[in-house]
């Protein structure tokens, strides 16, 4: 259950994110967004989650810590708290919701509620996310080309900017793997060499 801070000021009339997302981690990263559009401070949040959530990552014991459901509410504020103070100044908004998450007993949904936080900023601010799987990094040049047509698809849109990057797969053997907004464009030779395996088998 939310806290009743979150669920009053989420249910603002201010401009919010377009996009749904479900399941519990969907659900309090919906409501830490809107409240973050409520107060107009929406950068600032997700500065101060992003700072967070790479603190708890990158701190073996801390990631085990919030890992455990076992723990007592009181261990789980205590280690919120000592968190928080050592982070130094930190965003109301987040300090508040990492305390609910405590409550709650849902601090192992915490880098998945701080993944779908990422998605919400970035659909709110017309971004696109996509990315370009090839056997080795691509050159420049041809990055730049997959960029302009991309940004010029209706994958993207009028209005909003794509955000490429270039993941490199040996697997995929040869050729480029794209995915933009959830969809997948399989160009790989792998994909090719499946799709060749697949009709030899229905002849024989």
């Amino acid at each position: 259950m939310l806290s009743r801070q979150f669920v009053r000021l989420a249910s603002s009339s201010a401009k919010k994110s377009t996009l749904k997302l479900y399941g519990v981690d969907g659900t309090y990263a919906t409501a830490l967004f809107d409240v973050a559009v409520k107060e107009s401070r929406v950068p600032e949040v997700a500065a101060g989650l992003e700072s967070l959530h790479n603190q708890v990552i990158n701190d073996a014991k801390l990631n085990h810590i919030f890992l455990n459901p076992a723990l007592s509410m009181q261990d789980r504020k205590t280690v919120v708290s000592t968190l928080v103070a050592a982070a130094g100044k930190t965003e109301p908004a987040v300090a508040n919701f990492l305390s609910v998450l405590a409550e709650n007993n849902r601090l192992d949904q915490f880098s998945k509620i701080a993944a779908n936080f990422g998605k919400l900023t970035d659909d709110y601010n017309g971004v696109v996310n996509a990315s370009v799987t090839t056997v080795s990094p691509m050159e420049s040049k041809l990055f730049k080309r997959i960029e302009k047509a991309l940004q010029g698809s209706k994958f993207v849109g009028q209005g909003k900017t794509l955000r490429l990057k270039n993941q490199v797969d040996p697997q995929i053997k040869g050729g480029l793997v794209v995915e933009i907004d959830e969809k997948t464009v399989d160009l790989s030779v792998a994909a090719r060499l499946q799709k060749l395996n697949k009709i030899l088998e229905e002849t024989v």
